[in-house]
């Protein structure tokens, strides 16, 4: 039988042309733990759709813009996208203006009691025409958006990284009813190394929490009380809440059920002219100095709100974050 050995040599020459030819894959970068990022607060954009569609077009352009020098991870919707739920006009204005962020910016959209249809005086849990142009289906082919409870898009979870952490945005319903509230609980609990900010359209008001959506919307679901004490409270990775609804600005940081600060942000300028002067928030994270700082911009009017209400700072302790 011949021999089919292979001098030593030849075999450290194969090796070494394999080694040449093999597809050079650059390591990842180490995460910066004082990395300096940006999240954006994207609320009530109902009148835009409505009426002024081209302020909302200005506002997701100059997100857009600003990708790369703020350094922005995220953009978070806070409901209300358009003022009538039935007028496929407007819905079609905003997937304009959403369109724009599509590819650039990893984002996050929830529907507002605008967002459902009218019934009976009050509303519906028919949110057709929302998932129409944000269903599912435009955003599970992207790598940062986790998943949804059910058949639709209403309640939905993402991801980011920033500073070396990771971070879930956790997006719910007008008014969370009880089977969300549980989904919701059970997305926290199976990421529990996420840092988690969970995103409503009505939890805050301008004084306290807001109560329950059954008097003025004959709507079975849950108020902002009671998100905390069923929900909120009980989760050691919730640090945050964001929500609109409430024409105006608040901020509270409360104590959750482990002793840690819960950071809740109301963000809402429809009440202003022109549908909102197209005011939007941003969140600059600055691990180095363990804070939040909040800033007011319209990209509309070009200038900033200085006032202290919209304008300031958060202490977060990023050593405790996971």
């Amino acid at each position: 039988m011949p021999n089919r050995s292979f001098p030593r040599r030849t075999l450290l020459l194969v090796a070494l042309l394999a080694a040449l030819v093999r597809p050079f894959v650059e390591p990842a970068a180490a995460a910066d733990p004082k990395e300096v990022f940006t999240v954006v607060l994207l609320p009530d954009t109902q009148f835009y759709s409505e009426k002024y569609p081209d302020t909302y077009v200005q506002q997701t352009l100059w997100i857009r813009s600003r990708v790369k020098e703020d350094n922005l991870k995220f953009s978070i919707g806070l409901g209300d996208i358009v003022q009538n739920a039935k007028e496929e006009q407007e819905w079609k204005n905003a997937n304009v203006a959403a369109s724009h962020l599509d590819g650039v910016l990893p984002y996050s959209i929830v529907p507002g009691n605008h967002d459902l249809r009218a019934q009976d005086m009050g509303r519906s849990r028919d949110s057709s025409l929302f998932n129409k142009y944000f269903p599912v289906a435009r955003y599970e082919g992207e790598k940062w958006y986790g998943g949804h409870m059910g058949e639709t898009n209403d309640n939905n979870f993402c991801f980011f990284e920033g500073a070396g952490k990771k971070f879930l945005v956790l997006s719910l319903e007008f008014a969370p009813r009880n089977e969300t509230l549980a989904w919701a609980a059970e997305v926290c609990r199976k990421h529990p190394k996420h840092n988690v900010i969970v995103a409503t359209h009505s939890y805050l008001g301008l004084k306290a929490r807001v109560p329950g959506p059954e008097k003025d919307y004959k709507l079975q679901g849950n108020g902002g009380d009671e998100m905390w004490d069923k929900f909120v409270r009980k989760e050691p990775n919730i640090f945050m809440v964001v929500c609109g609804h409430i024409g105006g600005v608040n901020m509270q940081v409360t104590k959750n059920d482990f002793g840690e600060p819960v950071i809740e942000l109301l963000t809402d300028y429809q009440n202003l002219k022109n549908g909102g002067d197209g005011w939007l928030r941003t969140m600059k994270f600055v691990p180095a100095e363990n804070k939040i700082y909040v800033t007011a911009w319209s990209p509309l009017l070009k200038e900033y709100n200085n006032d202290p209400k919209h304008t300031h700072t958060i202490d977060l302790d990023f050593a405790k974050l996971r």
